[in-house]
């Protein structure tokens, strides 16, 4: 079953308990993924669709710091309750130790010497990943094996 299958029971799971944050977090998920199949014009794989949910949760921990700055706690808890419910949609987190290794094995493959070689690194390593780790933080242990 897809991330964006699971997206739409829950949904419908989220309306029929009258569960009131889970049904506005889905539905602005489902939200962000059809407009990225409509830019692309097709459907996302798993991994797309993992990325999209990491690039909102991304979202709410900056929301989060930004509440946090102006106490404005009640929008602090309300991004992490949306937090908690995208993670239930994202594969199993990747460990760390595998994280690494599996990104020098791209480095050595790609034969990448430098920093100016990131893109190429990025782009053979990301669907390895297969959306079990958030692109920035990829990107930044890329960035810090490749530089000198």
């Amino acid at each position: 079953m897809t991330i964006k299958t699971k997206l739409e029971n829950a949904l419908k799971d989220a309306m029929r308990s009258n569960d009131e944050v889970a049904r506005r977090t889905i539905r602005m998920a489902l939200s962000a993924i059809k407009l990225a199949e409509v830019e692309k014009g097709t459907l996302l794989e798993d991994n797309d669709l993992a990325a999209i949910l990491h690039k909102e949760i991304k979202s709410r921990k900056e929301t989060i710091q930004e509440a946090e700055k102006a106490t404005r706690l009640d929008l602090v808890e309300a991004a992490k309750a949306d937090i908690l419910v995208l993670e239930k949609y994202l594969p199993k987190a990747m460990d760390p130790a595998e994280l690494e290794r599996i990104t020098r094995e791209v480095i050595h493959e790609v034969g990448a010497t430098g920093i100016t070689d990131m893109g190429k690194v990025m782009k053979a390593l990301l669907p390895r990943l297969e959306g079990r780790a958030p692109n920035d933080q990829v990107s930044h242990l890329v960035r810090l094996i490749l530089q000198p």
